[in-house]
């Protein structure tokens, strides 16, 4: 699949989690809050995103082809930018 094409996949990936599950920004802090919690440390959004990369990048480690944590790779990408 070209360059583009993947890219617009992964635009209308985010499009349709966010109808599924709301603003990306407010579900962030939320998973932020809640894996505060869980590990008695302080975790940002922008850290919940990093690990969510470096999971789709372990994945990808297993199975450089699997299209899905590709795509998935480029939509938290573009969720860190819009945090910062």
């Amino acid at each position: 699949m070209s360059e583009n094409c993947i890219l617009t996949h992964a635009a209308k990936i985010l499009n349709e989690r966010q109808d599924e599950y709301g603003d990306p920004v407010e579900l962030l802090t939320t998973i932020a809050d809640r894996w505060s919690i869980t590990t008695g440390e302080r975790i940002t959004r922008e850290q919940v995103v990093l690990c969510m990369i470096d999971l789709k990048l372990a994945r990808l480690a297993y199975d450089p082809r699997h299209f899905d944590s590709i795509v998935d790779v480029i939509g938290y990408a573009v969720l860190l930018n819009e945090l910062r």
